[in-house]
């Protein structure tokens, strides 16, 4: 405390006396307390006290901008800016994460720019499933069985390019039908034997018209030179060497066409003979198969036209007879051929 009169500390020692000297009197202020009543405790000086006041007023202000007021404003986002936003230097914000407290706040939730992208359809899974072809199969033009010249023309073409290794009959025979199915397979078609759309185009585009030699070869062998028993009058010749027949006129041969034999169990005579019975439509009565345009000249052996050998070449053998693969070329010498005239069978 203050003494007013004489502007010097006051210390009280509990017995009202200061320094050896007389009771010490105070001036009574309104609404102070005597003198008697303030405890014994020191009174700081003015000076100190106001260092005082401005500390405890420094820590107020310190207590005011702590980490809990920081820990407060984390706890929602800035407000977006108007501005467009410039992107932070890396060098600073490395620093500013390095000396920052980690954070605590809640994962952010899903949004539309950090949700994955969605998966790109499959392009073989988007695409529906092909419905099955309803196109009719291509028509067949020919197959086994077929008896044509144009199967014939067939014939040729295949042989132009190494399907086909026999001299065209027009007959469509499993011969035939084998050259097909390896021309198909080659061609990556189908493999069926039968000849339809598809296949008869795909072989002229490959190949070209055939001549007239080239369809109607006179045999598929060289003719063997005549028997000097064939060279006068009018005689089939028939060589066995050559597997050949000619039909000869006063040693100028007219026809000639590819044969074949019987078999050595049943073996075609050899020697003279002369046609004695003609029969257009003749069935073996024997074996109970077709002998078309038969010129019967030794008991019942007969030149004919034979289907079998037309399909299957060589790879057979008649009962005796002498068999033609050509139809048409039988057919007129059927027609040609009379009664008594020779017929020669020879190596």
């Amino acid at each position: 405390m203050v003494n007013t009169d004489t502007g010097t500390d006051s210390g009280w020692d509990g017995r009202g006396n200061r320094g050896g000297r007389g009771p010490h009197v105070t001036r009574n202020t309104p609404g102070a307390r005597p003198a008697e009543a303030i405890p014994d405790r020191r009174v700081a000086p003015p000076g100190r006290r106001v260092a005082a006041v401005s500390l405890v007023a420094l820590a107020a202000l310190a207590t005011g901008c702590g980490p809990g007021t920081a820990t407060g404003a984390q706890d929602a986002p800035p407000p977006a800016r108007a501005t467009q936003a410039v992107a932070p230097s890396p060098t600073r914000t490395a620093t500013a994460t390095e000396g920052a407290k980690p954070r605590t706040a809640p994962p952010p939730g899903p949004s539309a720019s950090s949700a994955p992208p969605a998966p790109a359809p499959d392009p073989t899974t988007a695409r529906p499933a092909p419905e099955p072809s309803t196109a009719p199969p291509p028509r067949v033009l020919m197959r086994t069985g077929t008896e044509s010249d144009r199967v014939r023309e067939l014939q040729a073409r295949l042989r132009q390019i190494g399907h086909f290794g026999r001299t065209p009959t027009g007959y469509y025979g499993s011969v035939t039908a084998d050259a097909v199915r390896s021309f198909q397979a080659k061609r990556s078609l189908p493999v069926t034997g039968s000849t339809d759309e598809v296949t008869w185009q795909r072989l002229l585009a490959m190949t070209r018209v055939p001549t007239a030699a080239e369809l109607r070869p006179p045999t598929e062998r060289p003719v063997a030179v005549p028997d000097e028993r064939c060279l006068k009058g009018r005689v089939l010749c028939i060589s066995k060497n050559s597997r050949t027949l000619a039909w000869m006129i006063d040693g100028k041969v007219v026809s000639a066409m590819d044969v074949r034999f019987g078999s050595e169990y049943t073996p075609t005579r050899e020697g003279v003979f002369e046609v004695f019975w003609k029969s257009r439509d003749h069935v073996s009565t024997l074996y109970d198969t077709p002998m078309p345009y038969a010129l019967f000249f030794s008991g019942g052996q007969a030149v004919h036209y034979s289907a079998d050998f037309a399909a299957n070449g060589y790879g057979g053998a008649s009962h005796g007879c002498v068999n033609v693969r050509d139809k048409k070329k039988v057919a007129a010498l059927f027609d040609q051929v009379r009664t008594g005239d020779k017929v020669v069978v020879y190596w």
